[in-house]
């Protein structure tokens, strides 16, 4: 008789389900609702493996994937992973006692063993769902707690049955013996919801089977907040590499200029390495690399501070060294800016000179017609940036011929083994190697092989090259 009830209460084909003889289970429940001999061992609940590698990827996506499949088909024949859109977008997610209405971002979704592709068409995911009071899902937002009902509730069932194809699947679907509706918590605040439905061929869920759910909606919630967080440090990451020059060359008057970076750990550890290409009056181009301490949000904030203040005083057009003294005095002002170095420099095609201005910045390389590579002498290796001293001196060469400058950050050339001295000696004899080598035929094919040459150096630091052909003006 009791199953008898439960199918009066659900959908039949053409028919949609309605809440009479539909029963809350539990409003409200919580886990410390249940007696402690009643919750579940860890062994207990029947879910699958992918409740045990929660949080191994740093993915919303995956992890949503991962919870959906951990719960069906062992434990449930349906389930979905909501978030909260305005957590997702990273706005102010905490609710109202009592919201009229929550939006919520369908994560992911699995129906027995199929994957969530088959349902596509009329469940996407990814797809914003609005959600009145009253139904099961903003009441577990609002109040924390999960909702455990006989049959899937009208405004759900009205919803899908307008979703356009109506097939058997669908109502096959909607004919539930048990709907269960477990929130996500961080803290107190509620992030989303996981919804689990068994079908009329299987038991209702039980009180220790919503607890076992909660538990894992705990540690899904966490798992969640974190891949969040890995995915905003990306998309930071990603947008402040995207704000450097673009591509791997470029063609100025001049000049021909190759440039590229490679970041020593993860792409979503935000190093303090910069470089830049200016075009200036006079058919003359602006070159820069710079490295500010550490990594992470102070240094990325620090490096994209001062790249601005490059940008904003070369505009100025004023003599190299005034404009290092300048960006001095500014990174005295900048947090996580002090310390940081630079090697500044400045080619006129027309006069045939590079005028190059260092703060506590590796030299430059200089190979010449002869095909040899050398340091850079300069007259005053300058301090680094952000303290104060206010004293650099330009150092002017005259390039009548083609020659090839080398810019680059420290990451080409420390070691824990070798003295700096011979290690920018090491890069100079690859660069000659490469450039004489049959291999080379391009200035940003030299550019990646030196980027990505092995060295002594520990690894430990970004690395940053900029190679500019100079060619001097004829007549």
């Amino acid at each position: 008789m009791r199953r008898a009830a439960r199918r009066a209460s659900c959908p039949s084909r053409g028919r949609p389900p309605t809440r009479k003889g539909t029963t809350l289970r539990n409003e409200p429940r919580s886990r410390t609702d249940i007696p402690t001999s009643a919750r579940p061992s860890p062994s207990r609940p029947a879910f699958s493996p992918a409740a045990d590698i929660l949080g191994s990827e740093l993915d919303l996506r995956l992890t949503g994937d991962r919870i959906a499949a951990a719960l069906t088909p062992a434990f449930c024949d349906a389930a979905s992973v909501y978030l909260l859109e305005r957590w997702r977008r990273e706005e102010n997610a905490y609710l109202t006692a009592d919201p009229p209405r929550i939006e919520a971002h369908r994560l992911a979704l699995r129906l027995g063993a199929d994957a969530k592709e088959d349902w596509e068409k009329v469940l996407p995911v990814g797809e914003v769902i609005v959600f009145p009071r009253g139904t099961p899902h903003a009441r577990a937002l609002a109040s924390g707690q999960a909702q455990l009902l006989d049959a899937v509730d009208t405004i759900t069932v009205e919803r899908l049955l307008a979703s356009g194809d109506v097939g058997a699947r669908l109502h096959d679907l909607l004919l539930v013996s048990s709907f269960l509706v477990v929130p996500l918590r961080l803290g107190e605040a509620t992030i989303g919801f996981v919804v689990c439905t068994r079908g009329p061929d299987r038991k209702a869920f039980l009180p220790e089977e919503v607890a076992a759910v909660e538990e894992l909606a705990a540690r899904a919630s966490v798992a969640l907040d974190n891949a969040r967080r890995y995915e905003r440090e990306r998309r930071t990451a990603l947008a402040i590499r995207d704000s450097l020059p673009s591509g791997t060359h470029q063609e100025l008057a001049g000049c021909r200029v190759a440039h590229g970076s490679l970041p020593a750990g993860p792409d979503t550890v935000i190093g303090g390495d910069w470089f830049d290409v200016l075009e200036r009056p006079g058919d003359r181009v602006s070159l820069i690399v710079g490295d500010a301490m550490g990594h992470g949000p102070e240094s990325a904030v620090a490096m994209l501070q001062l790249r601005t203040a490059v940008r904003a005083l070369a505009s100025l057009d004023i003599p190299a060294a005034d404009l290092v003294r300048r960006l001095d005095a500014l990174a005295c002002d900048t947090p996580g800016a002090s310390f940081a170095t630079c090697i500044y420099a400045e080619w006129d095609a027309a006069l045939h000179t590079c005028t190059l201005v260092g703060a506590g910045h590796p030299p430059p390389l200089l190979r010449g017609p002869d095909g040899h590579s050398a340091p850079v002498p300069l007259v005053g290796a300058g301090l680094p940036l952000g303290l104060g001293t206010g004293h650099y001196e330009a150092t002017v060469l005259t390039v009548p011929e083609p020659s090839l400058l080398v810019l680059y950050s420290d990451g080409l050339v420390e070691s824990r083994d070798a003295d700096i001295d011979q290690e920018i000696a090491r890069l100079a004899r690859a660069l000659d190697e490469a450039a004489d080598g049959d291999g080379q035929d391009t200035l940003p094919d030299l550019c990646h092989h030196l980027l990505h040459a092995p060295s002594d150096s520990a690894g430990g630091d970004d690395r940053t090259l900029l190679l500019a052909e100079l060619t001097p003006a004829r007549g």
